[in-house]
């Protein structure tokens, strides 16, 4: 699994063509480096870009948790599904986002392209920016969520 790391601002042009930062293309594996799939995120107004290789990944994870003839199984595959769509780096590394999608999460002129372990967030650069976290606030989250962690391992 490839771990992406930066956050890079990009213009997008009329057309919904977003530059893909030549810096995060050398963190991807050679063999999955021009087919994405892009989505939007289920927590946050963003979307979320996967290389193919990490798509088929989470749907392995899926399928080994779901139960597509039980109600609320095949409910929570419908939405996650929705609106995904495959995308490919055309020739200049431009990466089509369908505009369905970029209207979902207030995309138009500029966006962020900020990665995270095995995807890559693509949001608006305004709501991007207006999302700092208080340094107070994260560090408080960090020890919640990694304080224990850490102390495990050491032992």
């Amino acid at each position: 699994m490839t771990t992406f790391i930066g956050d890079y601002n990009c213009k997008v042009d009329e057309k919904g063509r977003v530059t893909f930062p030549a810096m995060l293309k050398k963190q991807i594996k050679p063999a999955t480096q021009d087919r994405f799939v892009v989505k939007k995120d289920i927590f946050e107004n963003c979307l979320i870009l996967f290389p193919i290789e990490e798509w088929e990944r989470q749907n392995s994870i899926i399928r080994s948790k779901i139960n597509p003839y039980n109600k609320e199984h095949n409910k929570f595959l419908r939405n996650f599904y929705k609106g995904s769509a495959e995308v490919v780096l055309d020739s200049t590394n431009r990466l089509l986002i369908p505009k369905r999608l970029l209207d979902l999460a207030n995309i138009s002129k500029e966006a962020i392209l900020a990665g995270q372990d095995g995807k890559i967030e693509i949001w608006s650069k305004d709501l991007y920016e207006a999302m700092q976290e208080n340094e107070d606030d994260f560090a408080a989250l960090a020890e919640k969520i990694m304080g224990d962690t850490i102390n495990k391992e050491m032992d």
